[in-house]
C-alpha cells in the first residue's frame, strides 16, 4: 500500500526487519577438537563479513528495503565527550489518548547523524495546554486522508517549549521517519508547532527546547551540529536525484533537502543561533 509523507510526497510501505537469529551454542555430547586443532585453527586468518545496509524507506520515500539493525556500535571517547543531557520528553500516549490506528512496526536506521527542522504549518495562537490535542489532529490527518501509517515526525515542539515524542519507535533509538523527502535516513525529523514564515516571531521557548533536543539526539552520534554530513538521496522527487550523495547541514531545515518553503523563512533565520546553543549544549568550544 502506498503511503504519503509531507508535502505530498509518496512512498512504499515495507515489511519490518526480522530480528537476527541468535548464534547456536554446543549441543550435549558434542566434543570439543583437541587443544592442538584449536591452536592451528587459531593461526587461520578470519574472514570478514560484510553486512549489506540496505536502506528502507517509509512515509514519504519511494523506495523499499530493509533498514539496518537498530543496534548501534558502542560510542567512542570523542562521543562520550560531547553528549548532552536528555531534555523531558512527553511521551507519544500523552497526545495519542487511545487513538492509535493499527501500524506495523518502527523501523530503524544505525544511527542519527542529522536533523531536520519543519514547522507543521499550523495556526500559532494556541494555548499550549492544547498542544496534545493539535498533534493528535495532526496524527489523524496524516494516517486518515493521507494514509501514512504513523505521524511523520520524530518529534514535535510547542511554542511553550515543551517536546513531544512523535513518531513510534523509542526517542532514544534511531527511528527511520517520515519527514524530508529522500533524506529520512540516519535523521531525525524535528517538527515547531506552527507556522513560522517570514517576519512571524519565533518563541525563545520554542528554540531553546530544539537545540536540546538536537544537542542530545546528535549527541548519541557524536555529530557537531555546526558541522556537515554526506546524506545519500533516496527518492529523486526531493532536491537530488536518487543515488546522489551531497554534503549538507548536520543541523538542517526541510528545504535543504526537499523543495519547499518549510520550515519557514522566520525559523530557518534561527537556525545558526540553534545550532551554536547546541554545540554548548554538547560540550563544544
Amino acid at each position: 500500500m502506498r503511503i504519503r509523507g509531507p508535502h505530498g510526497a509518496a512512498a512504499v510501505r515495507t515489511p519490518s526487519d526480522p530480528r537476527p537469529a541468535r548464534h547456536r551454542g554446543a549441543r550435549h555430547g558434542h566434543r570439543r577438537p583437541p587443544r592442538p586443532v584449536l591452536l592451528a585453527l587459531a593461526c587461520l586468518p578470519g574472514v570478514a563479513a560484510v553486512l549489506a545496509l540496505v536502506l528502507c524507506a517509509i512515509g514519504i520515500d519511494g523506495t523499499g528495503g530493509r533498514a539496518p539493525s537498530p543496534v548501534a556500535a558502542r560510542p567512542s571517547q570523542s562521543h562520550q565527550a560531547h553528549h548532552a543531557p536528555r531534555p523531558p520528553i512527553v511521551p507519544r500516549s500523552r497526545w495519542l489518548a487511545g487513538d492509535g490506528r493499527s501500524q506495523p512496526p518502527a523501523r530503524y536506521d544505525d544511527r542519527v547523524a542529522a536533523v531536520f527542522i519543519h514547522h507543521t504549518d499550523s495556526p500559532n495562537g494556541y494555548d499550549c495546554a492544547d498542544a496534545p490535542r493539535i498533534i493528535r489532529y495532526l496524527y489523524a490527518g496524516q494516517t486518515g486522508t493521507r494514509e501514512w501509517d504513523d505521524i511523520g515526525y520524530n518529534f514535535v515542539v510547542d511554542r511553550c517549549g515543551t517536546i513531544y515524542e512523535g513518531r513510534a519507535g523509542g526517542v532514544d533509538r534511531p527511528v527511520t521517519g517520515a519527514h524530508t523527502q529522500g533524506f529520512n535516513h540516519r535523521t531525525a525529523g524535528i517538527a515547531a508547532l506552527g507556522t513560522f514564515t517570514a517576519g512571524v516571531p519565533v518563541p525563545r521557548a520554542m528554540t531553546d527546547a530544539i537545540a536540546a533536543l538536537v544537542a542530545w539526539k546528535l549527541g548519541l552520534s557524536g555529530s557537531d551540529p555546526r558541522g556537515s554530513v554526506r546524506l545519500t538521496s533516496s527518492n529523486s522527487r526531493s532536491r537530488y536525484a536518487a543515488g546522489t550523495t551531497v554534503l549538507l547541514p548536520t543541523l538542517a531545515g526541510h528545504s535543504d533537502g526537499y523543495m519547499t518553503s518549510c520550515p519557514g523563512a522566520a525559523l530557518a533565520e534561527r537556525l545558526p543561533a540553534i545550532r551554536e546553543l547546541a554545540a554548548r549544549l554538547q560540550g563544544r568550544s
